[in-house]
């Protein structure tokens, strides 16, 4: 089955200040230790929090469902790779989803201004990922190339031995 999910979302980071100020238990239900950590380290909270919140959307979005049915908050959230870059990390019912569509990978993006941040997640599967040329094998080729040498010498004998046959059975009735 061909699958590319894509999800967009954006959130008023005014509007993610508002609920970090009059909710106090909604970073508990809402965002995972690890992004509260990250967030919290930040000079900005909000922002960071206002685009996790976008890609955790977005991320639902790109697998055609939304939260409900079974499809819970923590379900989508946002971890790091080693390198800095933002990545999907799914769970529970949001896990089973993109292993039913055959998803393997899910593309993130977030980004934000002073008041907007924006998220981009793309579902990504086998039969839709763009294919990698294939790079050659340089121990391989190198293998290649010596047997091909080796016939050609093996064949030069050949011939030199056909030669020397010849030039000696030549010798001989003369």
């Amino acid at each position: 089955m061909a699958f590319a999910g894509i999800g967009v979302d954006m959130l008023e980071i005014e509007r993610m200040e508002h609920a970090l100020a009059t909710n106090p238990h909604f970073i508990e239900r809402v965002f995972t230790p690890e992004e509260r950590a990250y967030c919290d380290r930040c000079a900005r909270p909000a922002e960071h929090y206002a685009a996790r919140f976008a890609a955790h959307e977005a991320i639902l979005k790109a697998l055609g469902c939304g939260f409900g049915n079974g499809v819970g908050l923590l379900d989508a959230s946002v971890g790091r790779s080693e390198s800095g870059r933002p990545v999907a990390v799914l769970k529970g019912r949001a896990a089973e989803i993109a292993a039913e569509l055959g998803v393997r990978e899910i593309a993130l993006s977030l980004t934000h201004t002073h008041d907007l941040a924006v998220a981009n997640a793309v579902c990504v599967t086998d039969e839709v990922r763009p294919k990698q040329e294939e790079k050659p094998d340089p121990a391989a080729e190198l293998a290649a190339s010596f047997k091909e040498a080796r016939s050609v010498i093996d064949e030069l004998e050949r011939l030199q031995n056909t030669y020397i046959t010849q030039e000696t059975q030549t010798s001989q009735e003369v």
